[in-house]
């Protein structure tokens, strides 16, 4: 355990400070000046260059990427440009919609890829299986926001069974707000869940040829015994790295998810940041996936051991 945490640590300082750097100096690359739509469109060039210096932006970028950094050992990233309240602060505020959208689309993934799976390796090569894996065929090609589109028509504005955007907070109304989840996380988690389906299929597929299988159907051991207690386990390890994948293409599809649902969470304040040119937010927002990338890592490598009992020395 300790040696993992050691090696996960050591290489997550130098992922952190590679991908912070690319994104610091891609959104400067964008045309535009944060200084310049700060001070209106009637400023003067002195109030223009006044505003440039009290945001440090007159620095070159490795300076202003340095003080970053020295902030970061601080737990402070900065101010922003836009607010002028902390970047934290207005991550933190952010955050709980997206959470809610990720923890439900993940479970939209899960609930329906892993039984799917299942059922399609159980009926391998017949009717069920086929369909099955045209329709996870069709969900993987299918791009959320679109799906997210067609949820919004038919149960929004048709039915009106769910809202077309917006969020609630989770701290005023708890159920209301995982209502007003319930339609970015199918859209989200419909893809998942047909990659899970897939893998699963495949994953059932390769442990249900194997010997110890077929002596617990010798052994007269129920169908669904044999798949969901024995196979379904010995399945854990590629399910688990698909879980992880999973996790972290839920996390960035958010961004496009969540502006289609006008959700106010951390995704949509990365699009409204970056048009804004407002650098410590997009900084901010960047370093926060990243770190919940790396924990969800090594949280399956830990998974990995449970269920691996030959990893647990490594």
């Amino acid at each position: 355990m300790t040696r993992l945490f050691a090696v996960r640590l050591g290489t997550a300082v130098p992922t952190v400070l590679l991908a912070t750097a690319i994104v610091f100096l891609l959104q400067h690359l964008i045309p535009g000046d944060p200084a310049v739509s700060l001070a209106g469109e009637n400023a003067t060039p002195d109030a223009i260059e006044h505003i440039r210096a009290q945001l440090g932006l007159n620095e070159s970028l490795w300076a202003q990427y340095g003080h970053w950094l020295g902030g970061l050992f601080h737990a402070n990233l900065g101010t922003s440009i836009q607010s002028s309240q902390p970047t934290l602060t207005v991550i933190a505020s952010h955050l709980p919609a997206s959470v809610i959208i990720w923890i439900g689309a993940l479970l939209v993934a899960l609930l329906v890829g892993v039984p799917a799976g299942v059922r399609a390796a159980r009926s391998r090569g017949r009717a069920t299986d086929e369909v099955i894996t045209s329709v996870a065929s069709v969900g993987i090609a299918m791009p959320s926001f679109w799906l997210g589109m067609l949820l919004v028509f038919f149960f929004s504005l048709r039915l009106g069974w769910f809202p077309a955007t917006g969020s609630v907070s989770f701290s005023a109304s708890p159920l209301q707000a995982i209502h007003s989840a319930v339609l970015p996380s199918i859209a989200l988690g419909c893809v998942g869940a047909a990659e899970v389906a897939r893998q699963v299929r495949s994953a059932m597929i390769e442990v249900l040829s194997q010997d110890h299988i077929r002596t617990d159907y010798a052994k007269g051991l129920g169908g669904v015994s044999i798949f969901w207690r024995h196979a379904l386990k010995n399945a854990g390890m590629p399910i688990m790295t698909i879980t992880g994948l999973l996790i972290s293409r839920i996390i960035s599809g958010s961004v496009i998810v969540e502006t289609v649902f006008g959700v106010s969470g951390i995704g949509s304040l990365l699009i409204q940041s970056v048009n804004s040119r407002d650098y410590p937010v997009v900084q901010g927002v960047v370093l926060v996936a990243v770190i919940l990338v790396l924990a969800v890592n090594f949280l399956i490598d830990l998974a990995y051991r449970v269920l691996d009992p030959r990893l647990r020395g490594a």
